[in-house]
């Protein structure tokens, strides 16, 4: 088999399968030969300087082209349904708060390339999130300034809403394009988590693994918080009933999916079947569901804001109230912006970070304990967000049809 084979194996093979077999190598590497795996350390770092390449330019144009393509007019029949949307995630990063606070976790990172420049409460975090806001976009970019990155993409996006379709086709193809090249980078996840874990264990030994664990555990304890309680909540003051049969309906024909494809985007065929199912009306959830598979990402503001706290308790950074606010505010506005490919949330923890004034490298090394983990938290996550699309949909289209109708009874 020649060298381009191999390749094409590769790129065609399961990604979830090559990232396991490459974390219990690297295990098996970092036991077994600790001084070989020091020197695989290059291939981890080409891995991680590659996610830092691509995230500035992943969030600048996914979040302008996602605002640019809203179409006017559709909020008329959709709008209740993106209030959920918005409810939902920024409550989800809300819980991700609490929990991180309740259970915080720390993870070994090369602490020297920490800035000196974290800020001491509220009121620092404001002068500086002003301060970068109004950043020069070149120069946000340059600098990886992911507040004045995400301020642009915003800016942009609403003053792009009313252009001709050609070049909102051209936006849309600008972040296909962009997507592609997120999807080449984590395609190499499996040997960057290779030559982590190996280097991880060889100096820490296993003791760290234990850390990635009680992370993991907090990311899905959240999920979980979110889809069986938060949700629920939510849909029971939307409709006044019993939420709980339509809550598990989506979470098996819908969240059991998307936990095997990860791609919200993949899904919603699946969501848009189960939708007429329910008997929706199809002008609304033909609308709602592909818009959700891009916006209402619960699971990301989830996962932003754990794995950016656990980078915050690692470095003693102190947090006060108004600044964890912040965060989830932050943290749904990024995960708004979440490429549908798997693991495309990991790419906008540095834009978190950079609230707490982390830098740049360091949030990358985070980046990269969240693609270890990615095997169970990007499946959980997708689960979470492709369920909630139906979930909300079908609460709103119910209480405007009938808001005394049981649930389930339209279903076919």
């Amino acid at each position: 088999m020649t060298l381009q084979h191999l390749l094409a194996a590769i790129a065609r093979g399961n990604l979830v399968r090559q990232i396991i077999i490459g974390l219990v190598l690297g295990i098996l590497f970092g036991v077994f030969f600790p001084q070989a795996a020091q020197s695989s350390q290059i291939i981890g770092t080409f891995f991680t300087s590659a996610l830092k390449a691509v995230a500035p330019i992943l969030v600048f144009v996914l979040v302008m082209a996602a605002i640019a393509q809203h179409r006017s007019g559709t909020e008329i029949y959709i709008k209740p349904i993106l209030l959920l949307y918005i409810l939902g995630t920024f409550l989800a990063a809300l819980v991700a708060v609490v929990a991180s606070f309740a259970f915080p976790t720390t993870l070994a990172l090369v602490t020297s390339q920490v800035t000196q420049n974290a800020p001491t409460g509220i009121v620092e975090v404001l002068r500086s999130l002003v301060l970068n806001i109004v950043d020069n976009p070149v120069n946000a970019l340059l600098s990886a300034n992911y507040i004045g990155i995400l301020s642009w993409a915003i800016l942009l996006g609403i003053g792009l809403r009313h252009v001709g379709e050609s070049t909102k086709s051209m936006l849309n193809d600008a972040a296909q394009a962009v997507t592609n090249v997120v999807r080449w980078v984590i395609r190499l996840a499996p040997l960057g988590i290779f030559s982590l874990i190996a280097v991880t264990v060889a100096t820490t030994g296993l003791g760290e693994l234990k850390a990635y664990g009680h992370l993991l555990m907090v990311l899905v304890g959240c999920m979980l918080f979110v889809a069986l309680v938060v949700n629920p909540l939510i849909v029971f003051f939307k409709i006044r009933r019993n939420p709980y049969p339509l809550v598990f309906r989506c979470l098996a024909e819908s969240g059991v999916t998307a936990f095997f494809t990860r791609s919200s985007a993949a899904n919603v065929p699946v969501n848009l079947l189960l939708c007429k199912k329910l008997g929706l009306h199809e002008d609304t959830y033909s609308v709602s569901i592909p818009l959700g598979a891009t916006i209402n990402m619960a699971g990301a503001a989830v996962t932003i804001t754990v794995l950016t706290l656990a980078a915050v308790h690692t470095l003693n950074i102190p947090v006060d109230i108004p600044t964890a606010f912040l965060l989830s505010v932050l943290a749904t506005i990024g995960a708004c912006g979440a490429s549908g490919v798997p693991g495309g949330s990991l790419l906008l923890i540095p834009m978190a970070c950079s609230l707490f004034g982390i830098s740049h490298d360091l949030a990358a090394q985070v980046v990269s304990v969240g693609f270890i983990i990615s095997v169970v938290q990007d499946s959980s996550e997708t689960a979470l967000n492709s369920s909630t699309d139906v979930l909300f949909t079908a609460a709103s289209d119910k209480a405007m049809q009938d808001p005394a109708a049981a649930i389930g009874d339209r279903a076919a």
